[in-house]
């Protein structure tokens, strides 16, 4: 009898574990293929429940062996008509969902190509090099935050195209939430943002066409009531005391320095009414910017002239003159210091679902 050698021995057994290592992880992308699969059924079964269009081309799974994943051309997703005029619907050129160990709790949803978003009768043409959402995984539960990531981003709009370099926004809901509690939360960052060129965008002709970055951070205060009908929702949701809380918002555009923090509502007739803060440095030359732009009458901006000195301090970070002044906004009208400076046009609701 021929003995095997201690070596090929461990061969053999290396062999057989490597044999094993590659059969769990096939049995392992196998089930996550599946699952992605059978969660994406449920999902469209549970749109189409609730009156959305849902088409698109046969799921294809790929990915092995790196990660899971399941490609559909060709996603219509369309519905909403019954909450706002025209409803929404995304017409994607391909959908890609994505599950890499081991965090086989977070799902990437990836929007490779050409894709358009219609808000009412308006269409927006968007695509990126980069657009990712990522959303965790609790079997059981609908996801309670999402994780959104785009680079170079373009986006075709009425006014012209938009291209953003990069962005964030993260997005984080609680059905439960109770009147002290935010029902969602939203918070936003982006930088380079490229805008249509005046006369189309007034404030692009004001500032230039780039900002530089803007950040916010928003929260709505619940619970989100129920229903179908647009307009009684907003008034149930006010007369519950809801509101929307801007925390920060920061913005670097052209000679525009701000941060600004705002509290909103709704008011009797369900019009945006609220009071907050804004910093500004640079506030003289956005102004002329702005008067030269049409958007702040010459009348309104002398006054201002005369009172920017008197707000004026150095700021603590550059010594540069800023201003900190009070901000409401009533009757569609939009304050610094109680000098009204833009008339909002009137918010118009749907009163009646299709």
């Amino acid at each position: 009898m021929v003995r095997k050698s201690p070596a090929r021995r461990l061969a053999l057994f290396g062999a057989i574990g490597l044999v094993a290592l590659a059969a769990g992880h096939t049995w392992l992308w196998r089930t996550t293929a599946g699952e992605l699969e059978n969660g994406w059924k449920a999902w469209i079964a549970l749109r189409r429940a609730q009156g959305w269009q849902v088409e698109h081309a046969s799921p294809v799974r790929g990915g092995w062996p790196r990660s899971a994943t399941l490609s559909m051309d060709r996603v219509r997703l369309e519905g909403g008509a019954a909450t706002l005029p025209g409803g929404v619907a995304l017409f994607a050129e391909r959908v890609v969902l994505r599950v890499t160990p081991p965090r086989l709790d977070l799902l990437r949803v990836e929007l490779p190509g050409q894709q358009r978003l219609r808000i009412g009768g308006t269409e927006y043409p968007f695509t990126a090099d980069s657009l990712v959402a990522v959303v965790p995984l609790d079997s059981g539960a609908p996801p309670a935050s999402a994780e959104v990531t785009a680079e170079r981003l373009r986006v075709g709009t009425p006014a012209g195209g938009v291209a953003v370099r990069a962005a964030r926004l993260m997005v984080e809901g609680s059905a439960s939430a109770t009147e002290a509690e935010p029902a969602l939360a939203l918070t936003l960052d982006a930088e380079e943002l490229d805008l249509p060129a005046a006369p189309n965008a007034p404030l692009g002709g004001a500032f230039g066409p780039r900002v530089e970055a803007v950040s916010a951070e928003l929260s709505v205060s619940g619970p989100l009531p129920p229903g179908r009908v647009p307009a009684a929702r907003a008034a149930a949701w006010r007369d519950g005391g809801g509101t929307l809380e801007l925390r920060a918002l920061t913005l670097r555009w052209g000679p525009v320095r701000a941060e600004a923090a705002a509290t909103l509502a709704f008011d009797e007739a369900l019009q945006p009414m609220g009071a907050g803060t804004l910093r500004v440095a640079g506030a003289a030359s956005a102004l002329d910017a702005l008067t030269e732009a049409g958007l702040v009458g010459r009348r309104a901006a002398a006054t201002a002239r005369a009172v920017l000195p008197l707000l004026s301090r150095p700021s603590a970070d550059t010594g540069l003159p800023e201003i900190e002044v009070p901000l409401t906004l009533e009757d569609r009208t939009l304050a610094l210091a109680r000098i009204p400076v833009l008339r909002l046009e009137p918010l118009a609701w749907p009163t009646a679902s299709r």
